[in-house]
């Protein structure tokens, strides 16, 4: 990931990574990076599995394995059973959705699109595959197409909270700073403790100038869930550009533990390199 320049006042750090989020549901964070300069792609991809959920059918059974599988971790095993689901029933959308999402997390953004496509053929108002499109087609870049799936999905559903976060990092990347705070602070009015929103919108006040702001929200964010490594990173860094650089080092030690402990190798290399650099 490239990192963002930043001019700091008082110390000597010229460059650091602010880390953003996007979400797609509500559940089970699976982190990769995304080719996008400043945005981390967070994919959320099963919520809790629920026989309610799924067709009373041995498709349905599969299904609620490839959810189980994916919580899990085991994205392969989760593949298989969504395979499974299709192939007795080609027309289960939320099982080409399911892959997809397992798709997604292991990288394939092609593969993943593909099925998100089928779901939306499948079922034209499905805001949640049009949501996961879009973070697709962030990750690899397509900001615009993004934007275009995150409409449709808040127009299918106007308290899509998650759909609004998502559309505030797309812009925020194509430098629309205002309309990413105006889409952050939608999501924050859906959802109050939506701790990614206010981290995403502290991005965008940093990148306006307006520090002290953004330190509130990461404040926020770090309320809600102690445990969110990309808010002390980001909070680490908006301490530096303040010039306190005990509490900056203190808050990029405390991500780099959190990333560290989550087994997320390329989040803990990217706040280490925030630490070496406040270092210099």
């Amino acid at each position: 990931m490239k990192l963002r320049l930043l001019e700091q006042r008082r110390v000597k750090l010229t460059r650091i990574s602010t880390i953003g989020v996007l979400t797609a549901l509500s559940a089970i964070t699976i982190v990769s990076c995304s080719n996008n300069k400043d945005v981390l792609v967070t994919e959320i991809g099963v919520n809790t599995p629920s026989r309610r959920a799924a067709k009373n059918s041995q498709a349905g059974l599969a299904f609620i394995e490839g959810q189980k599988q994916h919580a899990q971790g085991n994205l392969q095993a989760a593949i298989a059973a969504y395979n499974k689901a299709l192939s007795l029933d080609s027309g289960y959308g939320a099982a080409f959705r399911g892959r997809g999402l397992a798709y997604f997390d292991l990288g394939d953004k092609q593969k993943a699109i593909a099925d998100y496509n089928e779901a939306i053929r499948l079922s034209a108002n499905d805001a949640e595959a049009f949501n996961s499109r879009g973070n697709a087609r962030a990750s690899l870049g397509d900001q615009a197409g993004a934007i275009s799936d995150y409409n449709e999905a808040i127009r299918l559903s106007p308290n899509y909270a998650e759909a609004y976060n998502n559309r505030g990092n797309a812009l925020s990347v194509q430098g629309d700073k205002s309309g990413s705070i105006e889409d952050f602070n939608q999501a924050i009015r859906l959802n109050p403790r939506y701790a990614i929103a206010y981290n995403n919108r502290g991005n965008s006040r940093a990148a306006q100038g307006d520090t002290q702001g953004a330190i509130s929200d990461y404040n926020q964010a770090i309320r809600i869930n102690p445990n969110f490594g990309p808010a002390y990173n980001n909070r680490g860094n908006a301490r530096a550009a303040q010039g306190d650089k005990p509490a900056a080092l203190q808050d990029l030690q405390k991500a780099a533990e959190i990333f560290q402990r989550q087994n997320n190798n390329d989040l803990y290399q990217q706040v280490m390199n925030n630490i070496n650099e406040l270092g210099q």
